[in-house]
């Protein structure tokens, strides 16, 4: 195969030499020799970038020069131009598939053609691809900013703090939380949320309120269905019978959510895609409840390594059945 011969762009400095040595009598030849490019490449230049009255100017050159360059790409042109690709994007994005998802599971795949996760946001901001924006668990283009409360201090009795959790490689640590309905719902329902630290296998159940016997049995049938060596809890008062759980619990310090940051990801991951919010709780079965586990358990994860955490789960075998468990 022929090796392609290298190039590089003429810039100012080199326009205004051509300008310079044209008006002294220079050959092209000669010019192109002392740039050091190719003849043909200087005859280009000087026919497709001169004023109406035929002569060269360097600066009416150079502002030929950069809005053709500035015109040459458009947003998402990789995309349009390739059906294939875009047929293999759309169908991701209709699965409910995010960017970063379909991007690293294209290359994991070695499939022909790739993009870069800020390629395809490119392209779905731009008029080609503002259609499929739907699909997106945002549906916006804008972060929406968020007020913090300061949580309640409430006392819970004999609390080991997280710094003295155990590590180990054939360990199955755990991290739980729970969202709340809006308080304009005026109900108590509540989804408890348990995540898997290293396989980020998501669970969960309804709750009719966050009364600590009823967060007890929730973690007590969690432990029977699934691996779960130890659990991190937060200082809510729904966890004052942690000593009862069966479970060797553990405690973040006071106002520091970022300590359990998997299953706070995890709440945000149901917030965005399915439970805004406004959303009344109350109102979400159990059906369904464990429809959008099965999602989000099957979504394909950077983290590991553009594999769902569903597979993950099943390959270090803390899920007792092949089938997405709920608590």
């Amino acid at each position: 195969m022929r090796k392609r011969k290298s190039f590089r762009h003429l810039n100012y400095h080199d326009r205004d030499r051509i300008e310079a040595l044209w008006l002294r009598g220079h050959t092209k030849v000669e010019i192109a020799r002392v740039l050091k490019v190719n003849k043909s490449t200087l005859s280009r230049e000087m026919n497709r970038r001169k004023r109406k009255n035929g002569v060269y100017d360097a600066a009416t050159a150079q502002l030929k020069a950069l809005v053709k360059r500035s015109n040459s790409k458009y947003q998402g042109m990789k995309i349009q131009a390739d059906p294939e690709l875009k047929a293999y994007l759309v169908a991701g994005l209709i699965k409910l598939r995010s960017p970063n998802e379909i991007s690293g599971r294209m290359k994991r795949e070695r499939q022909p053609f790739y993009v870069s996760t800020d390629a395809l946001y490119k392209w779905l901001y731009s008029i080609y691809g503002q259609r499929y924006c739907r699909y997106l668990c945002t549906r916006r283009y804008r972060k929406k900013s968020q007020r913090r409360e300061t949580p309640k201090r409430e006392m819970i009795p004999n609390k080991v703090s997280i710094r003295e959790r155990p590590r180990g490689i054939h360990l199955h640590p755990w991290e739980w939380d729970a969202m709340v309905s809006p308080k304009k719902a005026k109900t108590t329902a509540s989804i408890a949320v348990a995540c898997a630290i290293k396989e980020k296998y998501l669970s969960g159940t309804k709750l009719d309120n966050l009364k600590p016997k009823n967060t007890k049995q929730a973690v007590q049938r969690a432990s029977k269905k699934v691996q779960m060596d130890s659990i991190t809890l937060d200082n809510g008062i729904e966890n004052r019978l942690h000593e009862k759980f069966g479970v060797a619990a553990y405690f973040c310090d006071p106002h520091s959510p970022w300590q359990k940051p998997h299953v706070e990801n995890s709440i945000g991951l149901l917030r965005r895609w399915f439970f805004p919010k406004k959303t009344d709780l109350s109102k979400v079965t159990k059906e369904e409840l464990q429809m959008y586990f099965d999602v989000l358990n099957h979504k394909y994860r950077k983290s590991l390594n553009y594999r769902s955490a569903y597979e993950v789960a099943l390959e270090r075998g803390i899920l007792k059945t092949k089938s997405c468990i709920s608590l």
